[in-house]
């Protein structure tokens, strides 16, 4: 596959190399960048894309090597030292004043002055006129803590925005956002294009790639493999460059589902209050059910509220047994095991090492009244992982330092070390490379296959079409529809999740 040859770079990178201690991230790295560009920079989880963007941006010094712009040496020891060279990152992490409003937040650190007084009327003003582009009604004196993470998302890329720069950088931005807000988005990358602004893109979502870039630079365990025409590549040629192989089907074959119509669980008239009304479903054992709908449907809502994190109600049978769940606990305790979609934020715990993490919710095997039993927790975190395949440097490494991908496998090995019957999870692959994604997919249809049942919540409807049985549609709190067979395709979904279910009754018919 020919490389494609840099056509007038302004920025130039020359044998990048960033180590951090004894650990090398990145080595001997060239980079062309050039105006009116969106330049895709892809890889596997570690590879070394975000490490790459943050010596770009000045939230990194290189240990080795050569940055210019327009021919001459540049050495950004601070982001704002990169800002003033016009170069901008949207981070993949939200980095925000959560007690603070959504305008204080997009001039946080240049705040707008009149009269020698902070200026909150022009600030109010131009933020909410950036985050109108966005296609957002987020409102400017929202504070950060009260809006959701996909908001948050959107208000970090109008953050950076806010000025005129030659290179914006954006680190895996659509992770959260809904489908429309994606499409605002790239339109918003577009206009940059056309204003001459150089924009580099990394994301684990290859169709955005391909949608978007004029060129793909692939790294590989630190080192580049090669800068390509975007336009030649497929999905699978990116896939095999990343991971240096051919991949096999991402997603495994399907299995039929037992013929016993007991259902493993059922769930009927759960609410959540002022998120979920009147919600029923059931699911078998050896069946992966998932729940689609757009954000603010109540998917996560409902899975919360059942597992003891919200306050909820309803009817939950497990097995034909009545449950009463009123906490976390006693959800695990009762055999129900839930992956939260925020791994970082909920999910694990970032600043301590790999077996207190896989150990927690499991901890009466590991910590029986005082006596701490050190080697027990060992052993566990060798066979977790070799058995789900987390990659890592050290034993006694932190959660926070592993890749997301290898952060998602420990966070569904301390779940299934409590051995439960019915799995949750929520959101299975954000944020994680093709071949992590390839390997989840694979636990999730060992999960049932061992007679456990599966429910899976995914913004990505391709990803519940390639692996689930059935699909419920959720909109505005409520069910709105379910998919199995050949009706389970993106139009189908779509429709159920924007519009009335009598709406949907009249055209799926037809359309799939």
């Amino acid at each position: 596959m020919p490389e494609l040859e840099a056509k007038a770079p302004f920025f130039r990178v020359e044998q990048l190399c960033k180590s951090f201690g004894p650990v090398t991230v990145l080595t001997d790295i060239d980079l062309d960048i050039a105006a009116g560009e969106i330049h895709a920079i892809i890889g596997e989880n570690g590879a070394g894309k975000s490490t790459l963007m943050k010596v770009l941006s000045g939230y990194a010094a290189p240990s080795a090597g050569r940055l210019t712009i327009d021919g001459a040496d540049v050495h950004f020891t601070h982001p704002h030292q990169a800002q003033d060279a016009g170069i901008v990152l949207v981070h993949q992490e939200i980095l925000l004043a959560e007690a603070l409003t959504v305008a204080e937040n997009l001039y946080l650190g240049r705040e707008l002055t009149k009269n020698g007084l902070v200026d909150d009327r022009t600030m109010r003003r131009v933020a909410e006129d950036k985050l109108a582009e966005l296609g957002t009604s987020i409102s400017p004196r929202a504070l950060v803590r009260d809006i959701s993470l996909a908001d948050r998302q959107l208000v970090q890329i109008a953050r950076a925005l806010l000025d005129d720069h030659r290179v914006v950088i954006f680190d895996e931005p659509t992770a959260v956002l809904t489908n429309e807000e994606v499409d605002r988005l790239f339109d918003i990358i577009f206009a940059l294009k056309a204003r001459g602004v150089a924009v580099l893109y990394i994301s684990h979502r290859l169709e955005e790639v391909q949608k978007l870039a004029d060129k793909v630079t692939v790294l590989r365990d630190g080192l580049k493999v090669g800068t390509y025409p975007g336009h030649t590549l497929s999905q699978m040629d990116m896939a095999r460059l990343m991971v240096g192989r051919e991949l096999s089907q991402l997603y495994p074959e399907k299995k039929p589902v037992g013929k016993s119509d007991t259902p493993l669980l059922s769930v009927k008239n759960a609410r959540v209050p002022g998120f979920v009304k009147d919600v029923s479903f059931s699911v078998r054992r050896g069946e992966i059910l998932g729940f689609a709908g757009m954000i603010g449907a109540g998917r996560t809502e409902l899975f919360e509220g059942l597992t003891g994190l919200r306050n909820g109600s309803g009817t939950i049978e497990l097995d034909g047994k009545p449950l009463e769940i009123g906490s976390p606990r006693e959800a695990i305790d009762a055999g129900i095991g839930y992956l939260t979609e925020d791994r970082k934020g909920k999910g694990l715990l970032l600043q301590e090492r790999l077996a207190p993490n896989l150990t927690l919710s499991a901890i009466g095997k590991f910590h029986p009244g005082m006596v701490m039993k050190g080697r027990r927790e060992t052993e566990a975190l060798d066979e977790a992982v070799e058995e789900y395949d987390i990659r890592l440097k050290s034993l006694r490494a932190r959660a926070g330092q592993l890749s997301g991908g290898n952060q998602q496998k420990l966070l569904l090995a301390k779940v299934l070390l409590t051995e439960p019957s019915v799995v949750i999870i929520d959101e299975p692959t954000r944020g994680i490379d093709i071949a992590n994604k390839a390997q989840i997919y694979a636990f999730i249809q060992d999960l049932v296959q061992a007679g456990k049942a599966c429910i899976v919540i995914s913004s990505e409807m391709q990803e519940l079409i390639g692996i689930c049985d059935r699909i419920l549609v959720m909109r505005e709190g409520r069910l709105n529809g379910e998919l199995t067979g050949e009706d389970m395709t993106e139009h189908n979904i779509a429709l159920l999740a924007t519009t009335d279910s009598a709406t949907e009754a009249a055209h799926l018919g037809g359309k799939k």
